[in-house]
């Protein structure tokens, strides 16, 4: 199984993580599937700066099935991301979508 989660960098009390795509049995601050998920500081003061996420590759992952942990849940939630994400809900409503558009160029 993938899991999304944190991995720790910095020096001694001052934590910087990264949001990775790791398998499950991978250890936390080991080698990770995909690098590229975005940053999390928590000692950064300015909430803009705090978290930096590529939106992209976490619903790609999030699509393929990939669990994130509830410390990358709360993060993806408040940036709008994450919010009782179901890759088949999803597509549901993409074939909705895609039904209505279909209805409406027949009409």
């Amino acid at each position: 199984m993938v899991r999304l989660r944190l991995k720790r960098f910095g020096h001694r009390n001052r934590p910087f993580y990264r949001i990775a795509a790791f398998d499950a049995r991978a250890p936390r601050d080991g080698r990770a599937i995909d690098e590229s998920l975005g940053h999390y500081d928590p000692l950064e003061p300015d909430d803009n700066k705090k978290v930096t996420l590529n939106r992209e590759r976490i619903l790609y992952w999030l699509d393929r099935g990939a669990q994130p942990t509830e410390a990358v849940r709360t993060i993806l939630k408040r940036n709008g991301i994450y919010v009782n994400f179901s890759g088949k809900a999803r597509r549901r409503k993409k074939q909705k979508e895609r039904k209505k558009q279909a209805k409406a160029q027949q009409a």
